[in-house]
């Protein structure tokens, strides 16, 4: 098995329709219009040599080892900066040509070290190849005099020598190996967007410099690889290569973080994994990557990861370790005696969206074939219910309406509740890249984000409304464009519900929906949402990306449908550039919906009432299935505190860190007599276990996850399962010791399984998507490519549908005892409750979670930056640091859920979106005062967190 192949054409492939012929190295080639002469000819299979291009930027022309010779032309052009012409006739290798480039290799091996041996980049060096294939065999300057590379000049100190930085935990910089190429400057800038690197000095003194001449570790830098990947030497690189070698295979799989959902080549040597790189074909991430998805795969063979099943009788026992066999028997006869005791509906599961769609499919199959029940839910009830629930009543989907290509043809962008640049930073890097092509920027979100305003980029509109006000203000933005004429009426007649656009306007031109009068109410200056309106409706194709500042709300739903509304109203549905998009916080939250988690669905968003559906699956499984709704997260909590619900089933999720008012979803894991939990490690969720059953990584299973576009990629195991099995293996397992008959050999029978019940996967296997790379639900005979942009020529439900969104406040409500509102979100570094990637170096960038508060409030309160502070609420109080910002409002206040030890969902009360249960995070009133340490429940929850680690003959509690 080889390193899986790409060709770099050295300069980016040009969107040109029209076609120009030309002759290089006497073949005739016809390539588009605005092709470099060196990526026709590589597009030839001619390669002519070069050092400082690479196809992930543009042509830059500095190492002049690309020069070719083209009749009729006088001198020697860079073939990386010179476009094609019809008629050329270029060479690529004449003798003169040889001469230059020999000359030039000389001068770069003159000051480099002369270590090609025992150094980290020995076999993929491109200085190394390129020397040979320029015929270099001697240099004429010898290796004396002025030079970058030793420390020590005759004796006396090299000024121009730099020592290695080794700052950032996962690569290194040896400036005695730069060749100043600048690829790494412009990767920064142009794929990555952060402009954290520049070249310091002139001539013979460039080099490369983090910020202001600092180390990696202190600069701007994010840590993203695209540097990395751009060296063509070994002066940026990983430590793993350092410290393994260079790999001798790679497989293609997918990366196990966010929702953007990246490619990457898994490169290994034997079952180690060496590095992870993002796969220039990858459809969603385009060949970049995030620090999580390049660096942050450590926590697979990490010391606290556990690696056999356990049992304990009492919560306060130490856990047992036991045999598969065991654990599986025990889970059976708990289930089948709390079901004769309590009934039926007195077991439940919960899906996992960072496990795969196979692994999924199975959960939601055992509780209702097994369980005999619809008691499933997933993490999505949390975060991205009210999107399945909104966009499904205005378009007849659940999910976006857009690839993330699509945002390269985008005019005007609105984010809503959403933070790319840390929660999606992939997707955050291509958005800001078409923003400093010249696209506008509309942020509504309570705190400054970075896209409001960052290097080459400014948001032309910042709406810092108050948390809670979503609808008000997306209403106060419909009303402007139904009032000042702005809608597209042509569009709303053809493809929605003129009837219902007529009563939609009326409802939003009424004066109390006007930005004048909803000023008071949300924060918003109506100057500035009066211009975001216009600018959103006149400004070209007009896309709108929300997060879960959106949808953790009581009226989430409500917000998703008026977001629904604005786009339609303004002709933004159906083509390129355009679109509603749910930015999903998850890897596979998308697919976990897609796969029936839900406890009113079936596989492919099919209501369990409905006969027909319930057919199709009764007939494969051979079972009756029930035709109610199960229970919702939140109802399995209540109705274990009442005594109802006594069994749970939760595959590679942690709702006690995760889920909201932590003390009530403790009380109900409490109340309950088997809870099973399938995860990597101890969570803070298996405090209140029963069973553990070990899971497995990403890079140990087979499947597809399906990301925020509806692409369903292919993950590849890599590595044999340190526990034995992968997760969809356990289930079946599980599923036999309850007598159940299943006999999946692989999880491609699991998706052949999927496709044959479910429409839009209709076409998908294993061997599709090995051929087509991925595709876009649905994949059916309708849309065998896939769809990578819906309702392109009606809405899935016919007509699109106008809502009325009437603004409710909020019961969550501030007041003396609880005058500031605490919204919550994500930092780059770290991912969802932080169990991954707090087992990695990235804690290096985000080693606990901060309380941001403004400075006039932290002054009111006598607060200092850094000082510890106790936030509580009606719910209840933790501590943590204070960081005084500016990012916030005065009375708003924000933290991160990354660490267990801040449990900042302890503050966080049970209010929730009135469609879905969706609770609200982003809501919550509290007060802030100083503090001395630690409140009481996180003294009482450490403890408790210490005993449930112990695990009987080891000396050491798991964590």
């Amino acid at each position: 098995m080889p390193l899986v192949p790409e060709i770099d054409f050295g300069t980016p492939a040009s969107r040109s329709e029209k076609m120009v012929t030309l002759t290089i190295d006497g073949n005739e080639i016809t390539v588009p219009e605005g092709t470099s002469i060196m990526r026709a000819s590589m597009e030839a299979g001619i390669q002519v040599p070069k050092l400082c291009a690479t196809d992930m930027v543009d042509a830059f022309g500095s190492c002049r080892l690309c020069l070719v010779e083209i009749e009729g032309r006088n001198g020697t052009p860079a073939s990386c900066t010179t476009p094609v012409a019809s008629g050329l006739v270029v060479h690529t290798q004449t003798g003169r040509l040889k001469d230059i480039r020999k000359g030039v290799m000389e001068l770069y091996i003159s000051d480099h070290p002369l270590d090609c041996l025992t150094c980290a980049a020995n076999g993929d060096c491109e200085l190394q190849d390129m020397a040979g294939a320029v015929g270099l065999r001697d240099v004429r300057y010898g290796y004396e005099g002025d030079n970058h590379v030793k420390a020590r000049n005759n004796g006396e100190t090299n000024a121009r020598w730099m020592p290695k930085d080794e700052s950032n935990p996962y690569f290194t910089y040896d400036p005695s190996k730069c060749i100043v190429c600048s690829r790494c400057v412009r990767a920064c800038e142009e794929v990555q967007g952060t402009f954290a690197l520049t070249i310091e000095g002139r001539g013979f003194d460039s080099r490369v410099s983090p910020g202001m001449h600092e180390h990696f570790l202190d600069s701007e830098c994010v840590s993203c690889g695209a540097c990395v990947q751009a060296c063509p030497t070994a002066t940026l690189t990983e430590k793993s290569v350092i410290e393994i070698g260079q790999p001798e295979h790679s497989v293609v799989t997918t990366c196990a973080y966010c929702g953007v959902g990246c490619s990457f080549k898994a490169e290994m040597r034997g079952e180690e994994l060496v590095r992870m790189v993002p796969w220039k074909d990858g459809q969603a991430n385009r060949g970049h990557s995030c620090v999580k998805g390049r660096f942050a795969y450590g926590y697979s063979t990490h010391r606290e990861r556990i690696l056999n099943p356990m049992i304990r009788e009492k919560i306060s026992d130490p856990w047992r370790e036991v045999t598969w066999e065991e654990a599986y028997a025990h889970v059976a006869a708990e289930f089948r005696r709390i079901q004769y005791q309590y009934g039926r509906d007195s077991v439940g599961g919960i899906t996992s969206s960072r496990c795969t769609n196979e692994e999924t499919y199975l959960v939601q199959k055992l509780i209702r074939a097994g369980f005999g029940n619809n008691n499933v839910d997933t993490c999505a009830r949390v975060c991205h219910s009210p999107t399945g629930y909104g966009l499904g009543q205005a378009f007849g989907t659940s999910a976006g309406t857009q690839d993330f290509d699509s945002v390269e043809h985008t005019d005007v962008v609105i984010i809503i509740g959403a933070n790319p640049t840390d929660a999606h930073p992939v997707f955050g890097s291509r958005l800001k890249k078409r923003l400093r092509q010249g696209a506008k920027l509309i942020v509504i979100d309570p705190r400054r984000i970075d896209l409001v305003s960052s290097p080459h980029v400014k948001a032309s509109y910042h709406l810092p409304l108050r948390p809670g006000t979503n609808v008000a203000v997306v209403t106060a933005l419909a009303h402007v464009i139904v009032t000042e004429g702005l809608f597209d009426e042509k569009f709303i007649r053809e493809r929605c519900d003129w009837s219902e656009f007529e009563d939609w306007a009326g409802f939003v031109a009424e004066p109390r929906h006007s930005p004048e009068e909803t000023e008071a109410l949300t924060g918003v200056p109506a100057e500035a949402l009066r211009g975001a309106a216009r600018l959103f409706a006149t400004g070209g194709n007009g896309s709108i990306y929300y997060g879960l500042g959106v949808t953790e709300h009581s009226q989430g739903s409500t917000t998703v449908m008026a977001i629904a509304n604005l786009a339609m109203a303004t002709g933004n549905i159906g083509r390129e550039g355009v679109g509603v998009n749910p930015l999903r916080g998850q890897n596979n939250v998308q697919g976990s919906c897609d796969m029936g988690s839900f406890p009113h669905e079936l596989p492919g968003y099919r209501h369990i009432s409905d006969d027909a559906t319930r057919e199709i699956f009764e007939k494969l499984w051979g079972v009756t299935l029930n035709n109610e709704p199960g229970l919702r997260i939140n109802n399995m909590l209540d109705a274990a505190v009442e005594g109802s619900f006594m069994g749970l089933y939760i595959q590679g999720e942690d709702i006690l860190q995760s889920d909201p008012d932590t003390k009530h979803v403790s009380a109900g894991l409490a109340a309950m007599e088997c809870v099973v939990v399938q995860d990597l490690f101890l969570n803070e969720t298996a405090n209140y276990a029963h069973v553990f059953l070990p899971g497995s990584t990403f890079l140990e299973k087979d499947g597809t996850f399906t990301n925020a576009e509806r692409r369903i990629n292919r993950v590849r195991r890599v590595m044999t399962p340190k526990n034995g099995y992968g997760d969809w293996e356990v289930t079946q397992n599980l599923a036999k010791a309850m007598g159940l008959d299943w006999n999946y050999n692989h999880p491609s029978e699991i998706m052949d399984e999927i496709a044959a019940t479910t429409p839009s996967f209709a076409l998908v296997s294993y061997d599709y998507l090995d051929k087509v790379g991925s595709v876009q639900w649905p994949c059916n005979e309708q849309h065998p490519l896939g769809s990578p942009i819906m309702h392109t020529d009606g809405f899935v439900r016919g007509k699109g549908k106008f809502i009325r969104t009437e603004y409710v406040a909020t019961d969550e409500k501030t007041g003396p005892r609880f005058p500031l509102l605490l919204t919550t979100g994500r930092i780059l570094s770290q991912y969802n409750v932080g169990a991954q990637t707090r087992r990695t170096d990235n804690v290096v960038w985000h080693e606990e979670d901060r309380l941001e508060i403004h400075p006039h409030d932290a002054q009111n309160r006598g607060i200092r930056d850094g000082d510890w502070v106790r936030l509580g609420s009606r719910a209840g109080e933790t501590t943590l640091r204070a960081l005084i910002t500016d990012r916030v409002a005065p009375g708003v206040v924000y933290t991160t859920f990354h660490h267990p030890l801040t449990q900042a969902n302890v503050i966080t009360t049970d209010f929730s979106d009135w469609a879905t249960n969706c609770p609200e995070y982003k809501v919550t009133a509290v007060q802030i005062s100083p503090s001395n340490g630690p409140s009481d429940w996180q003294v009482e929850y450490d403890e408790l967190s210490k005993r449930s680690r112990r695990i009987a003959g080891k000396l050491e509690a798991a964590e």
